[in-house]
């Protein structure tokens, strides 16, 4: 929406600065896109006087003139016609950039004879296309700046440009008149009376106008026209083409100009038929489908069924709304115009214009609702300036349909306002900001919507309106109010608390994160334990994309396979979040995998590095246990889903049924299924299986010190070859679960004189007494039951 301020000016009375108008807009939710001030490139330019003008010794049509400036005198060499003595001129110096000519001045030569400047035309400001001379000024004193004098003497050269962007909820802003409303209800001037006009018509309309019912609802509500006869049709004054012209419209002829003006200063669309070239009467209908119309714009259009036109005796004349036809279009021959002015369905306007592809002004207009209540008013404005710029003589105005009754009221509760805006308003501003933005307030605070508004449909709109002119700049940053006094609770749940550490902690351990689909193919879920039609969508993004995951693993897998197809080769992923074990809600059980693939490091000179193994796995998932507080103690047992090598993994455990986590190398064949360079070695936590601490306080425990000496004692036992150690570990571990503290294999011994399919496993214990130091008997009775839990569970033997 473009608009000059001195248009703006004529409905607001105001000695407001630009920039104070310019950031008030803003402000009030019409954004300044642009501004387009001619003042500025005239800002050095100042007034000289030629003193004297002779001829150039060497040119007939060249004159050096001699030119009083606020510097001192400088020579200028002019070929102007008028370039002559004694008058008052704008002197470009050296050194100043000239916009018409895209140039910046310098001191030259001309035919021999120094220059020092130059006396401009209009053409060369920008001022207008005038270039048969330069600009001779009626007054002005020597040195005065050139933007000045235009402004005590000719303002509308320098009348800045605004441009607005206009939200589709204000099409109030769409006329200058609105956006005066606004600024005057800001308080930055006084909003001037409306102008009026009541033109009795001299005899009765020759053409009638009628609405099809089955158009009168959802389509053209009131259609008011009238004839003007005997106009003359020539170019419009100067002033109302220089405001289109401003704003980017061509001026086309006194009536099309004038129905321009109203679209734009009043955001009322207008029309004009010659009503020499209009067949019998006007019919307001919806199309039958396949007519043709040859618009304004020279292009052509077809009809679909149901779009609404206007049509004479002898076929389509307009678009509704939209664009009128060439044929009974307005040109200076016309004597006879039918002016119109209808209220149109926004709804139509708009499928109607997408359809036939017409961007014009009166569909941009009309399609976002335009003042009802404004048709007749505006129908008797525009006949009056027609008849003060063509002459003619008006008829008595034709209606068809009705104008729409949209009066309605809302409830303006003034402490709500001040409760959700978050400022202190005064009631009684907020009723003087509704007055000025042309609400009507009776006793109770019922206020009434301006015709002018289809924007506001409630009370929370009037709201709204209040804030946007007490200015949403003003508000005050408050901190809230504490729920509860002392230290804040804490805000995420316990299981949060869990999962992000549980993230920090694989990162810290030198993984990087992945952010995979919880969705994959239905072969990748089959290796994983799913792909059931239970965890099937309905609507799959793609076949890739077709189950939910009952796993972390695929995901994880499927991004190192496209690492190592760009040769990366040596990585460690890790992905914290859901996995689903059906499609029901509820079904889902939240994970924390991750997986390494390749060499621990890069190649060093001591030999350091070497392939990834599942006891790097084992380390990180324990790593991850610890970090969420689940118990120290803890069994390690095989019995691993089959994804996992049945020889290289384990699960960490509570007991057989309270598995807290898995590891161990991924089997090479859901590597190969998944394209997978291996080995490679992960691990799972279930992040929400172990059991949260007793105690809830975030206090750490007091640390406790034994202050007895511990003891530890090696033993050797013979078992048979495929006794595993973890068997032994956890059977002496659970010979004396109170002093025992420890058990690690320390030695391995295969053949000898152990004989076939024996071996020998060496473990220490570790013994913490408690509440007094060990004596060699009670040493002994540890000893004892280690023995016998280690023989009853393996058939291990003490090695002699």
């Amino acid at each position: 929406m473009k608009f000059t301020l001195s248009w703006l000016k004529d409905h607001l009375e105001t000695d407001a600065p630009l920039d104070d108008i310019l950031y008030a807009l803003t402000d009030l939710g019409l954004e300044v896109e642009e501004v387009i001030n001619p003042a500025d490139s005239l800002a050095d330019f100042r007034l000289g006087y030629v003193k004297s003008a002779e001829k150039h010794p060497d040119a007939d049509r060249l004159r050096v003139c001699q030119v009083q400036t606020d510097e001192g005198d400088l020579q200028i060499i002019c070929g102007a016609p008028n370039a002559r003595e004694g008058i008052t001129v704008v002197v470009c110096k050296p050194g100043m950039y000239i916009p018409g000519l895209d140039l910046t001045i310098k001191v030259g030569k001309i035919r021999g004879v120094e220059s020092h400047g130059m006396m401009a035309s209009e053409k060369e400001l920008e001022l207008s296309d005038e270039h048969d001379g330069i600009i001779e000024l009626p007054s002005g004193e020597v040195g005065q700046k050139f933007t000045d004098w235009l402004a005590e003497n000719d303002p509308s050269k320098i009348d800045p440009v605004i441009d607005i962007a206009i939200t589709p909820n204000r099409p109030d802003a769409l006329g200058v008149r609105g956006i005066a409303r606004d600024l005057a209800a800001r308080g930055l001037g006084t909003l001037k009376p409306a102008k009026t006009a009541q033109v009795e018509g001299t005899f009765d309309c020759p053409i009638t106008v009628t609405i099809d019912e089955d158009t009168r609802k959802n389509g053209c509500e009131v259609f008011m026209g009238r004839l003007i006869k005997g106009v003359k049709n020539g170019p419009s004054p100067a002033w109302l083409q220089q405001r289109l012209r401003a704003i980017g419209l061509r001026p086309i002829s006194a009536l099309v100009d004038i129905t321009n003006f109203f679209t734009i200063d009043a955001n009322r669309p207008l029309h004009v038929f010659d009503a020499d070239k209009v067949q019998g009467n006007l019919r307001v209908h919806r199309a039958k489908g396949g007519e043709t119309l040859m618009g304004l714009d020279d292009k052509e259009y077809t009809f679909d069924a149901g779009m609404v036109v206007i049509s004479d005796d002898t076929g389509v004349e307009s678009i509704g709304g939209i664009m009128g036809g060439l044929v009974t279009g307005c040109t200076e021959t016309t004597t006879n115009v039918f002016l119109e002015a209808a209220f149109w369905d926004a709804i139509e306007i708009a499928k109607t214009g997408r359809t036939l592809k017409i961007n014009s002004d009166a569909r941009y207009r009309n399609e976002r609702g335009i003042d009802p209540a404004f048709n007749a008013p505006a129908m008797e404005l525009a006949t009056q300036m027609i008849l003060d710029l063509c002459g003619g003589e008006a008829s008595n105005v034709v209606v068809a349909g009705e104008v729409p009754d949209v009066s309605r009221a809302y409830q303006l509760d003034t402490d709500r306002v001040q409760s959700l805006v978050g400022m202190k308003i005064a009631p009684k501003v907020q009723r003087e900001t509704l007055a000025a933005l042309g609400f009507e307030l009776d006793a109770s605070d019922m206020a009434s919507v301006p015709s002018w508004r289809p924007d506001v449909q409630g009370s929370a709109d009037l709201v709204e309106e209040v804030a946007r002119m007490a200015s949403l700049t003003k508000l005050e940053g408050k901190p809230m109010a504490r729920a509860h006094v002392g230290v804040p609770r804490a805000i995420l749940t316990p299981m949060q608390q869990r999962e992000s550490m549980a993230r920090r902690t694989i990162a810290a351990l030198g993984y990087n994160e992945c952010v995979t689909y919880s969705f994959i193919d239905q072969s990748s879920a089959a290796l994983f334990g799913g792909g059931a039609d239970a965890t099937m969508l309905d609507n799959p993004i793609s076949s890739e994309m077709s189950h939910m995951r009952p796993d972390l693993l695929p995901g994880l897998l499927q991004a190192a396979a496209r690492n190592q197809a760009r040769g990366f080769m040596d990585m460690a992923l890790f992905e914290v979040g859901p996995a689903f074990h059906g499609g029901e809600p509820g079904e889902q059980h939240l994970l924390a995998s991750g997986i390494l693939i390749g060499q621990t490091g890069p190649k060093d000179v001591h030999g350091e590095r070497r392939s990834v193994d599942l006891y790097d796995a084992k380390a990180d998932a324990e790593a991850v246990l610890s970090a969420i507080k689940a118990p120290a103690k803890a069994q390690i047992l095989r019995g691993v889903a089959d994804w996992w090598h049945p020889g290289r993994s384990g699960k960490i455990c509570l007991g057989p049924k309270k598995v807290m986590a898995v590891f161990g190398e991924i089997h090479p064949r859901v590597l190969a299924a998944m394209d997978v360079k291996g080995p490679a070695v992960g691990f799972t936590v279930f992040v929400e299986e172990p059991p949260f601490a007793r105690n809830k306080s975030a206090t750490r425990p007091a640390l406790v010190l034994r202050d007895l000496q511990a003891v530890e004692r090696d033993f050797a036992f013979v078992v048979n070859a495929d006794v595993e150690s973890l068997a032994l570990v956890n059977a002496a571990a659970g010979a004396d679960k109170v002093l025992i503290e420890s058990v690690r294999v320390f030695d391995e011994f295969i053949g000898g004189s152990l004989g076939e399919g024996k071996k020998s496993l060496a473990i220490s214990v570790r013994l913490q007494p408690v509440d007094k130091t060990l004596t060699d008997e009670d040493i002994a009775a540890v000893s004892e039951k280690i023995i016998a839990k280690v023989a009853g569970a393996t058939g291990g033997e003490l090695r002699g």
